[in-house]
């Protein structure tokens, strides 16, 4: 099994006033390659932190992120590529669909035609071909989430960091787009790390669950899913797991207490 993603020892505090607020406290994890992991736990708990520090969006305190046994610089520009989704699609308005995937190509891609040939293949591989011409505010909030999935596909990431991108839908919608990203993860192969707060959803989707315990931070456990898994007595246990972290996040001391991380 070739490990695609390694996370060591990762810390993360942040100072308020006087106080400092530990959000990681050393977590451990092993992604690999061609994997579809979930990571878990209660809201607050450092889940979109420890995927900042993943993609280089922040740096952590402490600790090392590998990629293929090798450590990333995350200050190089030249460090392994990620592609990010986020909970918003967060599309540029003004531009359409087609132009905002052809965007990100352009400090890779000098010529503007080649971009948009690159941008009009993901646009179909996200059954979005038709759509190159709309604007964002013409598409519903689904397919503004393909287009941000394309746009992350179309600079042929190493990984693919998702931060509970379907978080803002309804549930009909959720359901698709979990079966499209499904079918499209077993298209490209892909390793991607999803983050959700929704243990139906880590079940459906993953093939690996990370249970995360609440502020500050480690790794709980990590459940490998297979055809064979008992997925019923899974969630039992998980569920059991949450509400322990929960009730822990919520006697926690004055120390660690801050917001949404």
């Amino acid at each position: 099994m070739n490990i695609k993603l390694k996370a060591i020892s990762i810390t993360k505090s942040y100072r308020a006033g006087h106080r400092s607020i530990s959000v990681l406290n050393g977590v451990n994890l092993e992604l690999a390659e061609g994997e579809l992991a979930c990571i878990l736990g209660p809201n607050g708990c450092g889940k979109t932190t420890l995927l900042k520090i993943l993609s280089g969006l922040e740096k952590p305190t402490t600790g090392q992120i590998q990629m293929d046994g090798q450590e990333i610089d995350l200050t190089d520009p030249h460090r392994p590529r990620m592609g990010v989704v986020f909970q918003e699609p967060r599309l540029l308005p003004w531009k359409t669909v087609l132009d905002n995937i052809s965007l990100v190509l352009k400090p890779m891609i000098a010529d503007a035609t080649q971009r948009k040939e690159i941008a009009r293949n993901y646009l179909k591989l996200v059954q979005l071909g038709d759509f190159e011409n709309y604007y964002p505010n013409k598409l519903s909030g689904g397919m503004q989430q393909r287009v941000a999935i394309a746009r992350a596909l179309a600079i042929e990431p190493d990984i693919l960091l998702m931060d509970e991108p379907f978080g803002a839908l309804d549930a009909q919608n959720r359901r698709i787009m979990q079966r499209e990203l499904q079918q499209l993860w077993r298209q490209v192969g892909k390793t991607i790390l999803f983050i959700t707060h929704n243990l139906e959803e880590a079940l459906t989707l993953g093939t690996q669950v990370v249970m995360m315990s609440a502020r500050p931070s480690v790794i709980r456990e990590i459940f490998h899913l297979g055809p064979h898994t008992d997925r019923q007595k899974l969630q039992e246990a998980l569920d059991q797991m949450i509400t322990e972290e929960v009730n822990r996040q919520q006697f926690m001391p004055p120390s660690q207490v801050g917001g949404e991380r």
